[in-house]
């Protein structure tokens, strides 16, 4: 087994995480296309390396990098005949398809845009998407009503018609069929040169933003964002030959995070689960029996592979875990670290980056600290007054990129100057984020900027509370919010999901309060006590704090 990462890196070991903050230099070469200098390549020189790992419950598969050329390559002449061309811009909504990545790849190829979108996008929010990013070709399931929201969106477009794109249904009136359109194409597609190929700075992926607040934004990622994913494999301490299972499906980001570029630079199988609905149990079974050695998952999912009797699997094959997405309360550490025998080691990061703060693999995690900065990330704290921050003192996560934009930064926010300027300017990427830096150098997240609660002059951050809340035995989930209030200005709620063997009651929120009052500052606990059976999140897991507000001031 080998990996093509000594040809892009001047280090590829290292022994401590200052070796590794202070060493790692990454060496990128002009033109550079993951699909033909990675995948290809690997396709070439070992051409039955197993790449990726799927299954869905019914069906497991294996797919090679010979493979994965040859569909890629297929895929590449059958959106070629379309009319798909360099710049062109092609929504991909495939869930966890296979397919997914040999359209993806083929796109690389075509010097196409890439937008990776949620199934669960209705009509509004695809002719929203359709008309910012000037979309040519969707791609996407046949199940769960995908199809029709399209068809709907479809007509409600004035100056566009789109192509479509069907995956898994054999005859639709006005979609081609994928599976049946890359069968009848060549497996030979040629590199293109000259303007025809595509140059590192020319955009390659689009990620609409999740939504947490506002209208999603468009955030545009070069042909060099792939490199940037070193530092979070490494985060990841994925291995060569082994099997990396990173919890996302292809409309979040996440998945790029986990199951594409990184890895593959490294060496890793990827490892892939289809599923239709979520269940911790099958989820623990599939990742035991295939052999999973690390893994990646928002602290969400932990919340529920701790609920089950993890007895009955068999974890002698998973070496790591890591968590990201949302801040890791230490009760969900303490209980994973009990039950497995494995620190979850914390990673920050967002959509815009890669990750950019973490628990590196040689250092000992602080249960509830992001970690530490990563290579070519100089991270900063910064107060209101744009000061940096002492030891201690709460500020805003920014980056600075004076010298150089650090590998996986974003290139800006498409079509909007003035909102990228308002984030990034002065020689700054600003995050958004607050947090508190220790004396040893490990960052704590705070809350969003958006998040923070002002309550008779306190501000209090929201993952502080949650984690007090969290640590009561009744609680599953929380979330923490400002309500507005006449005298205090807001004051502090806790939305709660209970685990099953509780039920909500008065009672149980006063125990809850009291609770809070022990584990953290007092002024803190929450005044106002919501249980309901369901937060309301983004398709990546996040919370979304913006809409309980939204619905606690209507």
């Amino acid at each position: 087994m080998s990996s093509l990462l000594d040809k892009f890196v001047s280090q590829a070991d290292f022994k401590s995480y200052s070796d590794f903050k202070n060493n790692f230099n990454i060496e990128i070469p002009k033109n550079f296309n993951f699909a033909y200098d990675v995948v290809d390549e690997y396709a070439r020189i070992e051409p039955d390396k197993v790449a990726m790992v799927w299954c869905n419950e019914k069906t497991d598969r294996k797919f090679t990098f010979k493979e994965l050329k040859e569909y890629s390559d297929r895929a590449a002449n059958f959106f070629k005949q379309q009319g798909i061309k360099k710049g062109d811009r092609v929504m991909l909504t495939l869930k966890s398809r296979y397919e997914f990545w040999f359209c993806i790849l083929a796109l690389h190829k075509l010097g196409a845009i890439t937008i990776p979108a949620t199934h669960m996008l209705k009509t509004k929010d695809i002719v929203y998407r359709v008309e910012k990013a000037g979309i040519k070709m969707v791609v996407c399931i046949a199940e769960d009503g995908v199809p029709e929201f399209f068809d709907e969106a479809n007509n409600q477009l004035e100056d566009t018609e789109l192509l479509k794109v069907i995956v898994g249904e054999e005859n639709r009136e006005g979609w081609m069929n994928f599976r049946k359109e890359i069968e009848n194409a060549s497996k030979k597609f040629e590199r293109p040169t000259g303007d025809s190929g595509t140059k590192n700075n020319e955009v390659m992926l689009v990620y609409f933003s999740s939504g947490t607040t506002g209208m999603p934004k468009m955030i545009m990622h070069d042909h060099t964002y792939p490199f940037g994913h070193i530092i979070t494999s490494h985060w990841q301490n994925v291995m060569d030959g082994g099997l990396h299972y990173t919890v996302a499906d292809t409309g979040w980001a996440k998945a790029m995070w986990g199951q594409i570029y990184g890895q593959w630079l490294l060496g890793s199988q990827v490892f892939v689960y289809d599923y239709d609905r979520f269940d911790a149990g099958n989820m623990l079974e599939k990742l035991t029996y295939h052999g999973v050695t690390t893994f990646c998952a928002p602290p969400t999912i932990y919340r529920f592979l701790i609920q089950e009797d993890l007895s009955g699997y068999d974890f002698s094959k998973l070496k790591y875990a890591v968590t990201a997405g949302e801040p890791l309360n230490p009760e969900v550490y303490n209980r994973f670290y009990e039950l497995t025998g494995l620190k979850l080691m914390e990673g920050y990061g967002q959509t815009e980056c890669v990750v950019c703060i973490a628990n590196f693999p040689w250092m000992e995690p602080r249960p509830g600290s992001m970690g530490k900065p990563g290579p070519k990330y100089d991270i900063l704290l910064m107060n209101n007054e744009g000061n940096v921050c002492d030891v201690g003192e709460e500020g805003e996560i920014v980056i600075r990129t004076v010298e150089a934009k650090p590998p996986g930064l974003f290139q800006g926010y498409y079509m909007e100057k003035k909102l990228t300027e308002k984030v990034w300017h002065d020689g700054y990427y600003h995050t958004g984020d607050t947090a508190w830096m220790d004396e040893d150098g490990y960052y704590w997240f705070v809350g969003r900027n958006d998040d923070m609660i002002k309550s008779s002059g306190y501000r209090i951050g929201p993952f502080e509370v949650e984690s007090a809340v969290i640590s009561h035995s009744s609680v599953l989930e929380c979330a923490i919010t400002g309500v507005p209030h006449s005298v205090r200005g807001q004051v502090v709620k806790a939305t709660i999901v209970l685990t099953n063997n509780y039920k909500a009651s008065d009672e149980l929120a006063k125990e809850i309060q009291d609770h809070v009052k022990q584990v953290t500052a007092p002024y803190k606990y929450p005044r106002v006590i919501e249980f309901v059976e369901e937060l309301p999140k983004t398709i990546s897991g996040k919370i979304r704090r913006v809409e309980i507000r939204e619905k606690d001031e209507g």
